[in-house]
Order: structure tokens, then C-alpha cells, then sequence
């Protein structure tokens, strides 16, 4: 009965998806996604489904669509396919991080955290290499509970200013964030307890991520520098759950997810407090489950395989937006001098998908997505001192950079970078150090008009 439930609802809301065909005359930089690509450009650019989108996975993308954005309620409920939140989580839904399938901003004074999160561990490894969680509060903060039960902690943030005087005399404000003092509500962490900030990263275009090879990742490393050019990208090297073997990481921001299907299911768990098949249990430390192993549960697994397949082919199936204002003069300018500054040694332009994924549409496309997928060392500055398999505590993922200038139309936010602490591309490339210094310090001595051009290509992506 469900499923023919569900049936019903994607042939019901499948019109509502409809993705922008392409314009004729667009040279071949506009399509971000290759014919995946959709030509929007308002609030709904990021949650669109490919443009070359199949019949067949519409009616999934539907489905998972919703799934990915109606809140998740406590159990029992009337709505079976959608209870069991909890006990302990950080919000209700997807969509609630991800806004608009977009990125999500740090909390402002007096907030709870939302679009923000923070990972935790101890020095040391788990096995397989993953981080070492704390024995109370596991590998993430939930600071969100059920009625009658507290989160695991309360965690104020402040913001500490600095100003940035560049060889021209103009000056930017710098922020990063400082978490504390913590309310712990079951106890004090371990000694050594390393905390790491996490801003909800957009996830269109993670299935074209997904589609290139691995051959493609391992001929881009140079973990040794062998060319001389100070960047030194390698692939963190993950476990999977689902094949029980190490294999190289691509999603999150220290690449520490090997699939979307992995990743999926983690926040399912770790955001939401809902079991699946790869995560059976709930995520509760064994000082916690005698006062909250008791609560009321959705069943196991709280999530059919049925509904996680359908919303990791949501993911795989977001559209990038295409590049817009490829003709302006000033954004042309920004394209050259992003190149000149050497940006592009690890934001890529171009990569190629493989022939091998199970969408179809996927497939053998050329895409500009502006990241290698590597980890770079980005120097002390960013560094959160929390490694994650390979992944150093001042290493992380290069992110894409496509559709990154819809971001304030989309989510109406400018917030960059792992923990949101850049307002603009300004501050954002400021806090490049490490590997990325190089670029920066040429980024600083380019004229006032010339900075300006790298950022209106920015925000043509």
C-alpha cells in the first residue's frame, strides 16, 4: 500500500519539476552539468532535476523530494513512513539544513544551531581510520531532543574580528567563530575532546561528483609535489559500509563519505535520528541508552531501503544551474586572472563523468565544476585540528565552485567556507593559507578593479 502510495504522488507532482530546457546559442561554458544542466537562475535554480532527467527518474526524484524536505515526526505516528525522530538530533528534515537544496548559514546570537553542526572525537583512531567518537556524545553534537529529554549540549558562538589590510590600503573584516563555554547535559566529554564545525554544504550536482572515475581522482593527485608547484592534492582513502572495504572519499568537507547512498544515510542518523539498513541502531553511547534507549522508536530500521534509495537519487539527480553573463567584459577579465592567480590548480574547470554509473543521464558528460575533489592543506588559519581518516586537521575537500553565485538569490545567504565564517568571496579567499597562499597573496595585489572582475566571475558560476 505505501508504495502504491508513493507511486501515486510522484506521477501527481512530477509536472511540478519540470527543469529549464537550455536557450538556443549557448556557447559551450554554459552548461556547468553538460546536458544535465538546467537554465534557471531564480529561487528554485538548485532543486531542479537534471535536464536530460528520464521519465523513470522524475517519479524517484519526486519521491525522494519529499522525503528530503517534510519534517520527520515522533513516534507513533499516523504517518509511518516519516516517524521515529530522534531521541536525540539536530533537526527534523533535510531541507532544514539544506535550504532549497542550497547551503545552509551559522546561527545567529542566541540561536540554536541548525544549518551548523559540529563533529566531535578524541585524538587517536577508531577502526579503519575513522575519527575516534567521545564515549558520551559520539561523533556529532545533537542539539536537539525529544519532549521530556535534553540535548547533549547547549553551545553558544561568538564571533572574533580581525581586519585585513591589503597592499592597496583597502581593508576587510575577517570573522571566525569560537564555540563556547558548552553546557554539557550528560556529563563532561573526555579530556583532549576535538570539536569540528560543519556548515551544511549545497548538494546539487553530487551525482555528477559521483559519476567521475577513480582512475580520473588518482591522475590528479601529487601528494608529494612532484611538479614543484607548492599544491599537493590527495585523495582521502574511507571506509564502506556497504562493501566493507577502503575506498577513496569525495563528499563532505574533508571527503570523508565514500557514495551518496553512505552519506545519506549518516545524516539520517546523525541529523535526524533515523535508523536505516547501514545504520540499524540508534547513534546512542552507552551512558546515554539507559535514559534514552526507552523513548518510543519508528521500528527497524526507521527507513525502508525503499525510501533511501529514492532519496539518494533525489541527490543524485539536483541539476546544476548554467553559467550565466559569459559575455560580459568584466566577467571575462575575472575568468583570466582567476587563472593567472593559479585558482585553478585545485578548483578545476573541467572533468569528465564515466560511462558506469546506474543513472544513466549521468553519464559521460563533460562538467565544470571547479574542484579536483582532493584534499589541500589550507594552512592554520582554517585549521579545526580534527583529522577524519587521511584528512589531516588542516586539510579539506576542494569544494565546487558551480552555481556558487546564485547562492544569495537561492538561499538568501552569503555565508562560505566549512564553518560560514566568510560574508562574501572577499573574506572567503582571504582565509586561504597553506597550499592556497601563493594564490592569495596574488589575489591581494590585484587592483581594487581587478579583484572586482575575479568576483563577478564568481558570481557568473
Amino acid at each position: 500500500m505505501k508504495r502504491l502510495l508513493l507511486s501515486t504522488l510522484a506521477a501527481a507532482l512530477a509536472a511540478s519539476f519540470q527543469a529549464s530546457a537550455a536557450p538556443p546559442g549557448h556557447p559551450p561554458e554554459a552548461f556547468s552539468g553538460g546536458t544535465t544542466t538546467v537554465f534557471n537562475d531564480g529561487k528554485d535554480a538548485y532543486s531542479l532535476p537534471l535536464g536530460n532527467v528520464s521519465r523513470e527518474t522524475r517519479r524517484q526524484f519526486v519521491v525522494g523530494n519529499s522525503f528530503f524536505n517534510e519534517n520527520w515526526v515522533i513516534a507513533p505516528a499516523s504517518a509511518q513512513a516519516r516517524d521515529g525522530l530522534g531521541p536525540l538530533f539536530h533537526a527534523r528534515s533535510c531541507s532544514t539544513c539544506h535550504i532549497k537544496d542550497g547551503r545552509g548559514g551559522p546561527p545567529k546570537e542566541g540561536e540554536t544551531m541548525t544549518g551548523l553542526l559540529l563533529r566531535l572525537s578524541l585524538p587517536g583512531q577508531a577502526p579503519h581510520g575513522a575519527p575516534l567518537p567521545d564515549s558520551i556524545y559520539g561523533g556529532q553534537l545533537a542539539v536537539r531532543a525529544l519532549p521530556g529529554s535534553q540535548p547533549e549540549a547547549d553551545v553558544p558562538i561568538q564571533w572574533v574580528k580581525s581586519i585585513r589590510t591589503l597592499p592597496d590600503g583597502a581593508t576587510i573584516e575577517l570573522r571566525r567563530p569560537e564555540f563556547g563555554p558548552i553546557t554539557w547535559h550528560y556529563g563532561p566529554p573526555a579530556a583532549g575532546l576535538l570539536i569540528g564545525p560543519r556548515l551544511a554544504p549545497p548538494i546539487y550536482g553530487n551525482g555528477l561528483l559521483e559519476a567521475i572515475p577513480e582512475a580520473t581522482l588518482r591522475a590528479l593527485t601529487d601528494s608529494d609535489d612532484t611538479n614543484h608547484d607548492g599544491i599537493s592534492g590527495r585523495l582521502n582513502e574511507v571506509w564502506s559500509l556497504e562493501f566493507q572495504k577502503t575506498v577513496p572519499g569525495r563528499f563532505g568537507w574533508k571527503a570523508n563519505q565514500p557514495s551518496l547512498r553512505q552519506q545519506t544515510a549518516d545524516a539520517f542518523l546523525g541529523d535526524i535520528g533515523i535508523t536505516t539498513s547501514i545504520h540499524p541502531q540508534e547513534s546512542l553511547t552507552a551512558s546515554q541508552q539507559p535514559t534514552l534507549g526507552i523513548l518510543p522508536h519508528g521500528g527497524t530500521p526507521e527507513l525502508s531501503d525503499h525510501i533511501l534509495d529514492r532519496v539518494v537519487t533525489y541527490t543524485q539527480s539536483l541539476a546544476v544551474p548554467a553559467r550565466r553573463q559569459l559575455d560580459d567584459p568584466t566577467v571575462r577579465l575575472g575568468e583570466k586572472l582567476f587563472s593567472q592567480v593559479n585558482c585553478n590548480a585545485c578548483h578545476l574547470p573541467e572533468l569528465k563523468t564515466g560511462s558506469d554509473h546506474p543513472l544513466k543521464e549521468l553519464r559521460d558528460q563533460t562538467i565544470r565544476p571547479y574542484t579536483d575533489l582532493l584534499l589541500h592543506d589550507m594552512g592554520e588559519g582554517l585549521a579545526d585540528h580534527r583529522p577524519d581518516f587521511l584528512a589531516t586537521g588542516t586539510e579539506w575537500r576542494t569544494p565546487p565552485l558551480w552555481g556558487i553565485g546564485l547562492n544569495g538569490a537561492v538561499n538568501g545567504n552569503t555565508f562560505y567556507l566549512h564553518d560560514g565564517r566568510a560574508r562574501s568571496f572577499n573574506e572567503a579567499i582571504l582565509w586561504h593559507d597553506g597550499e592556497s597562499k601563493a594564490s592569495r597573496e596574488a589575489f591581494e595585489k590585484l587592483t581594487k578593479e581587478e579583484r572586482a572582475a575575479l568576483i563577478a566571475f564568481l558570481n557568473s558560476l
